[in-house]
């Protein structure tokens, strides 16, 4: 018989970054279903507050703090007021990312590389430092890395973000090496197409027409045939959260409707119909 209850978060603290929409967001209250109460970090605090009546609501704890988690004496900040409440963190989510512009190689400027891997990269690693530091004193903790798809098939005009990506895979490798000794579990999940703000930068500036053209023809890149939503990530979370995979480290769960696995071939039949109707 399964004991499902290797899956429960009872009595454990968890910080989430980029919490206030997306996969942040459902993370934090996929995490509140299970058990635990949690820590919510972006940088609007007023968006945060409405997150944490939810997880409020469900019958847990929840700590809003506004924080930007590419300055590191932020991520100081929010790490010491975490501490301050609970007393401890067990589980970590690195969520927070940014792409804020597309750029072909030869035009990408430097201001943009700062901005994505400052965030999506330092900031990662220097969290993670901060909280391992925490989960060391209290007998260890689980870190779970938000990376991409992207990291394993560049997504065209978002080099940037694909490099970023591919270096959290490292993170998370190096990280679970060295942390392991102290019972700190470090495994990264790598969403497909999800429904979030982040995705719909893409089409920024496009006519609503255009945009949705765009976005279905992604879909129907994707085996199943649609761009999945935030909550979709959340079991995948959890399992890494948990107890449930006590023996795994250093590993990437990729969640992304069979993206990776090609084009899908009615893809290419449309295309045919189109040039030889």
């Amino acid at each position: 018989m399964v004991n499902l209850s290797r899956f429960s978060l009872e009595g454990k603290v968890a910080l989430v970054t980029g919490a206030s929409r997306g996969i942040g967001r459902a993370t934090a209250l996929g995490f509140a279903d299970a058990g635990a109460d949690v820590v919510i970090a972006s940088r609007r605090q007023p968006d945060l507050e409405k997150v944490a009546e939810e997880i409020r609501a469900k019958g847990r704890k929840a700590l809003p703090v506004a924080a930007h988690i590419g300055k590191i004496e932020e991520i100081r900040s929010l790490v010491d007021t975490a501490v301050a409440k609970f007393g401890k963190i067990d589980i970590l989510v690195n969520n927070a990312a940014a792409s804020p512009a597309m750029a072909s190689p030869l035009d990408a400027e430097e201001r943009l590389w700062d901005t994505i891997m400052n965030l999506n990269v330092k900031g990662v690693y220097f969290l993670s430092q901060a909280v391992a530091k925490i989960m060391k004193e209290h007998g260890g903790g689980k870190i779970i890395n938000v990376s991409s798809v992207d990291a394993f098939k560049p997504e065209y005009r978002v080099g940037i973000y694909s490099i970023a990506k591919t270096a959290i895979l490292m993170v998370t490798k190096s990280l679970a090496l060295e942390l392991a000794e102290y019972n700190i579990r470090v495994n990264a999940i790598a969403p497909g197409a999800v429904s979030t703000k982040l995705l719909d930068s893409h089409w920024f500036g496009m006519p609503e027409d255009v945009a949705k053209a765009q976005k279905d023809f992604l879909a129907k890149l994707t085996p199943m045939a649609r761009v999945a939503e935030p909550d979709e990530m959340v079991g995948a979370m959890i399992f890494m959260a948990s107890d449930a995979s006590s023996y795994m480290t250093g590993s990437c769960i990729v969640v992304d409707g069979g993206q990776l696995l090609g084009t899908v071939p009615t893809v290419y039949e449309d295309m045919f119909k189109e040039l030889f109707h």
